[in-house]
């Protein structure tokens, strides 16, 4: 099946489709070698500290970031993120919408630490969404606003009846900068860079909120906790006050980070980079579902991530895997699904950074490529 060859008109002009690391723009990885006046001096320092508050700045704007809130970045990642908010902002019990891998993840981190109660867990199979519904004893309400492990979507507000003092924590990773949120109710709004911000990975970012900067404050200090400094909130905050980050950040990440954001700015911010990844996702659910062989997996369009769409094949008539592995061959790379997910299926990641044009080209291929191996 490697020997299948792809008419060369019918490839995209960049066949990276990956839902973890997204696409980087070729004119953001060209801009890394103009900036020698960057890179390699200190993170605290009027240089790199500039570079953090542009970063801060952008997103700002990107994101309309409500009146007090903080952007706050700390080294590692949204994973990191889940530790973070056990020891600084979980009181005593948090309830999570578990409906993929990285909901399950969070609630799973949860449940381990010693000095909380055993969280509340709503959970849907994949293809489906759970929001935890509102408890009284629950000081805090998590769900990812994307789940990228079955490209299902969530809604992000905060849950009818929650106590008024519970925090509201949304994983954005592959949401923010190409989904739109509305985050005034929300307490942390957290991610990664290299999803729809185009960017490496290692650092975590949080829009936090003057509620949640406040409990970090007083958690630090309670009664049997500890919290190490790599995880503490309240340092990370503080540092990122002062355009820093507690140790050492990539700046070459931060650049990226930069680059993407003033694209994305510049076309029209948000409301641009929406229209990028409803165009993209759009073309593979409308492939699909006039597909004799293929289907969304998420069965509800309200429930389809824009920015990443898994389709599922029919199983009696071609396998996803060999399907991968001749795009693989041709240079169009990681639309396989995530471990653990299973099914017969394809997972394309359609970031800001994705051009539409080159997943209208991926559709063409799958269409030549599964009437090659068809059973």
């Amino acid at each position: 099946m490697s020997d299948l060859r792809i008419p060369s008109d019918l490839l995209p002009r960049d066949g990276r489709f990956a839902s973890g690391p997204s696409k980087i723009r070729p004119e953001a990885l060209a801009a890394l070698g103009t900036r020698g006046d960057i890179m390699g001096t200190s993170h605290r320092q009027a240089g790199v500290k500039a570079l953090v508050g542009r970063v801060q700045a952008l997103l700002a704007e990107l994101h309309a970031l409500p009146e007090g809130h903080q952007v706050v970045l700390g080294n590692g990642g949204a994973t990191q993120f889940w530790d973070v908010a056990t020891c600084c902002l979980i009181e005593r019990r948090s309830a999570h919408g578990a409906f993929g891998e990285f909901g399950r993840k969070f609630a799973d981190a949860v449940a381990a630490a010693p000095f909380l109660d055993e969280p509340v867990v709503a959970q849907a199979a994949p293809g489906d969404v759970a929001i935890p519904e509102a408890g009284e004893d629950c000081d805090v309400y998590a769900w990812p606003q994307n789940e990228t492990s079955t490209g299902v979507c969530a809604p992000v507000a905060r849950p009818d009846g929650a106590a008024a003092g519970a925090l509201v924590l949304i994983d954005a990773t592959s949401a923010a900068g190409g989904m739109r949120a509305d985050l005034a109710d929300i307490d942390a709004y957290y991610f990664s860079p290299q999803k729809n911000l185009a960017s490496d990975g290692g650092l975590w970012i949080a829009f936090c909120s003057p509620a949640a900067l406040e409990r970090s404050a007083r958690l630090r200090t309670a009664p049997g906790r500890w919290v190490p400094p790599t995880l503490d909130l309240t340092q990370a905050a503080s540092n990122a006050a002062q355009h820093q980050t507690l140790n050492t950040p990539a700046i070459a990440t931060l650049l990226l980070i930069e680059a993407q954001l003033a694209w994305l700015l510049d076309n029209g911010g948000l409301d641009f980079a929406v229209a990028r990844t409803t165009a993209s996702s759009g073309r593979l659910y409308d492939w699909a579902e006039n597909s004799p062989v293929a289907r969304p997996f998420v069965a509800s369009p309200a429930l389809r991530s824009p920015v990443v769409a898994t389709i599922e094949l029919d199983a009696a008539v071609v396998d996803a895997k060999r399907v991968s592995a001749v795009l693989r061959a041709n240079g169009i790379l990681d639309v396989e699904p995530y471990r653990g997910v299973g099914g017969n299926q394809l997972r394309v990641g359609c970031y800001a950074a994705v051009d539409p044009d080159d997943v209208a080209a991926l559709v063409a291929c799958l269409d030549w490529v599964i009437e090659r191996l068809a059973a």
